[in-house]
């Protein structure tokens, strides 16, 4: 006899939670600037407008030391334009824009500003 909990395990809810895992992740862009390549992953449907789970993994191409900071997504309030990512470090806030260009600030004040490229990984 079949157990109903093996049953619902195999037939129900794993295949439900692959498709869940899968559908999740909308794909990864990578950028490179003058002085670091930063990859940029949302964790969201695609689709979706505003996403709050973004990973920044950004690599100084000079020393090779590496960063990983969550953030979001930034849109415009009235229209839900898509603005670029928004990354914080402590005092460190990283934004990268549409433009691809990497801004990153202390406090409230402009500490590096790098155009990028996007490149195939």
């Amino acid at each position: 006899m079949l157990n109903i909990n093996k049953f619902i395990f195999y037939f129900i809810l794993f295949p439900l939670a692959e498709v869940i895992a899968f559908a999740t992740v909308a794909g990864a862009e990578t950028l490179r600037t003058k002085n670091f390549e930063i990859k940029i992953t949302r964790q969201c449907a695609e689709g979706n407008v505003i996403c709050n789970r973004v990973t920044y993994i950004g690599k100084d191409l000079k020393t090779g030391k590496s960063i990983r900071l969550t953030g979001k997504t930034v849109n415009n309030p009235k229209s839900y334009t898509f603005l670029g990512y928004e990354f914080s470090n402590g005092k460190y806030r990283y934004f990268v824009n549409t433009s691809n260009v990497l801004q990153v600030y202390k406090g409230r004040q402009l500490i590096l500003k790098e155009q990028g490229v996007s490149i195939e990984k």
